[in-house]
């Protein structure tokens, strides 16, 4: 099974508008980090990477997020199902392969939607977009698990386990088709930024909702989004972690 995953749970009733605004301007202050910063973020949250040097880190997700980005669109065969109750479970889409199925949670979408909105990124996620870099996503999934995909992600990874007489054994990656899966949603559906941004801010805010407390980042934060993009900083090129 696989899950494009968002942490919080369901909001609280009584989250105070000061609480709501700070999680606002630090959702919106995720913008300054760059895409592979969050791919990083992704591969280190997984625990099973102990070790290894963010710039390990940072090359394994920029490869599997290239090797994403270059697979050709296609359309999933698996059948799609919606529901809400994403929020309660912290998902917003899950593949599942017996039979195949692609899990879509509406609620989830809905609150990802309002908040590209909310954080003035519409330029980057265009409407409707949310639900179709979903299923672009789930769709890499399915073809990495019927397909020789997977073993093709490994080798552009380059993780080599043992070389013996000119070949070479490659090492799974825990996290890296996730990567992948995003950087895939992005090309194909044309978006300005990774859905793993998106799903940060997400995290945030819905963590800050369930929580009730403000999510640490002063409410005046400085503004980030298309509309301020010519404006902002160069994005950090390392240590700031990840997310999930």
């Amino acid at each position: 099974m696989t899950a494009t995953r968002t942490r919080g749970g369901a909001p609280k009733a009584g989250t105070s508008g000061t609480s709501g605004a700070a999680a606002l301007a630090a959702a919106r202050d995720l913008a300054l980090l760059d895409d592979a910063e969050f791919g990083v973020r992704l591969l280190r949250a997984t625990g099973l990477h102990p070790g290894r040097t963010d710039a390990r880190l940072r090359s394994w997700a920029r490869s599997a997020a290239a090797y994403g980005a270059g697979l050709p669109a296609r359309t999933g065969t698996a059948r799609i199902v919606e529901s809400d109750g994403g929020l309660a479970h912290g998902l917003l889409a899950r593949y599942t392969t017996r039979p195949p199925t692609v899990e879509l949670f509406t609620d989830v979408v809905a609150r990802a939607e309002r908040l590209v909105d909310d954080l003035g990124w519409r330029a980057w996620f265009p409407p409707g977009s949310v639900r179709e870099a979903a299923l672009a996503h789930e769709a890499v999934h399915e073809q990495l698990h019927h397909g020789p995909g997977r073993a093709a992600l490994r080798r552009a990874l380059g993780h080599r386990l043992l070389s013996l007489g000119g070949r070479a054994l490659y090492g799974h990656v825990a996290g890296a088709e996730e990567i992948a899966a995003h950087a895939h949603a992005q090309a194909v559906c044309g978006l300005g930024r990774s859905p793993l941004l998106l799903t940060a801010a997400l995290d945030t805010v819905l963590d800050s909702a369930t929580a009730g407390t403000p999510a640490g980042t002063p409410a005046d934060a400085p503004e980030s989004g298309p509309a301020a993009a010519h404006n902002s900083p160069s994005p950090p090129a390392s240590p700031l972690r990840r997310k999930k």
